[in-house]
């Protein structure tokens, strides 16, 4: 399995139909259903294009983050290298750990509590819980080709089970008791769309881990931003329409247990143990990878079966009702970084940067192996985002720190000589 190295030309197969399907799978989440129910105050056709326009907004980043690694093939906290300097990664490496961690944690419990609704009662949960980390973690351990198969048979699966329950919950429910629906306003819009765009913005830190394997270095962003785009829209939508008809809080147990009632048990339980399988595993594989940028000498598959067992272990004591603050930290954390990465990869590195550099003391050494330019702009955009956040500032929080952060960096940047 490839290490935190560049990707040797014979390990990259991947095109942009199989990061369609690997994106679809990581979009087909009973965490994105539950999400979508988060918007249910702003009713049907609001929620609907707080969901599209948030996708919009933040599947550009995440694309464009991508094609570092497309190019270089190198993992995404690698990446940051260029701009944050070799060792200015580590604190997004850290942070990239903690996060995954989490997020680990959370689609096994919302899997293991969804399977448990379906089959076993809610005693058995804590076994779903084991049995999902265990075979996420054996899928993160199979390695890149073996995605490419797993993800043609799982993901096409799970699209189809996916057409099947929203045409089930869409028959069930009604089109015209749905526009009727008008619940109270809990939030505001602004806050509902920087829910939407913390979903994509989140895997940024993870997105170049797979590009990298892109068969033709530069490929892979169609069919990464169309795949995501789509399938989570739609599954955020699914969330929204449950929400608003049941008043449930958790809108992807409902449309299981929906489909339960239905005689449609089995496909159900199928759902979610795919969608927990076809996303989870990106997140043990990626905590992995950016693990080994922090301990280039520990091998890759040690430390994915330590991230599998540790966000197992997590999972049986986490508290999901903390996933909207979650959601919003990681916002606030890797939005301004990104808005320094992407400005310092197109703007001042002008789309280019030396691979090998990245890996050892070259000409992203900067001072001490820290660009402090980046990590004051970086800084300047975290400020920024908790302030936006604080004040209910008209423009949201995601963005602006991004632009911000991206602007500081230029402004502070400018005159500087880059590295040839």
């Amino acid at each position: 399995m490839t290490t935190n190295g560049p990707v040797e030309s014979r390990e990259r197969n991947l095109k942009e139909w199989d990061f369609f399907l690997l994106w679809a799978g990581a979009a087909i989440s009973l965490s994105e259903i539950w999400a979508g129910g988060l918007l249910v105050s702003f009713g049907l056709l609001a929620g609907l294009g707080i969901i599209l326009l948030g996708h919009l907004i933040g599947n550009a980043p995440m694309a464009l983050g991508g094609l570092i690694g497309s190019r270089h093939g190198v993992p995404a906290i690698v990446g940051t290298r260029g701009a944050l300097g070799n060792r200015g990664s580590i604190l997004p490496a850290i942070l990239n750990v903690v996060q995954l961690l989490g997020w680990t944690a959370v689609m096994l419990w919302i899997g293991g509590q969804t399977a448990a609704g379906l089959a076993g009662g809610a005693g058995s949960a804590r076994g779903w819980i084991v049995a999902l980390g265990l075979l996420t973690t054996v899928w993160a351990l199979a390695g890149s080709r073996a995605w490419k198969m797993l993800q043609k048979v799982g993901v096409v699966l799970l699209l189809l089970l996916s057409v099947a329950m929203t045409a089930l919950a869409l028959k069930t429910y009604g089109w015209r008791e749905l526009l009727a629906a008008a619940p109270a306003r809990t939030m505001s819009g602004m806050l509902g769309l920087d829910l939407v765009i913390a979903m994509p913005i989140s895997w940024m830190p993870l997105v170049s881990d797979y590009t990298r394997y892109a068969a033709v270095p530069g490929r892979g962003l169609r069919g990464t931003w169309w795949g995501y785009f789509l399938v989570s829209s739609w599954m955020f939508a699914a969330g929204l329409i449950v929400a608003l008809a049941t008043g449930s809080g958790a809108p992807e147990t409902a449309l299981m247990q929906l489909m339960g009632t239905h005689g449609l048990l089995v496909p159900a339980v199928a759902i979610v143990l795919l969608s927990t399988l076809t996303t989870t595993f990106l997140d043990i594989y990626s905590n992995a990878v950016s693990a080994q940028s922090l301990f280039p000498k520990v091998g890759t598959r040690p430390l994915i079966a330590l991230a599998g067992t540790a966000g197992t272990a997590i999972a049986l004591f986490f508290d999901a009702t903390k996933y909207e603050g979650f959601l919003l930290f990681i916002g606030a954390a890797f939005c301004p970084l990104f808005g320094v990465v992407l400005a310092d990869y197109f703007v001042l590195k002008r789309g280019r940067y030396v691979a090998a550099d990245l890996f050892r003391r070259g000409c992203y050494w900067y001072t001490g192996g820290v660009n402090g330019r980046a990590m004051l702009a970086w800084a300047a955009g975290f400020g920024i985002y908790r302030l936006c956040a604080q004040t209910g500032f008209a423009g949201g929080s995601s963005i602006p720190s991004l632009l911000a952060a991206a602007a500081v960096y230029l402004a502070i940047s400018f005159g500087r000589r880059e590295p040839k």
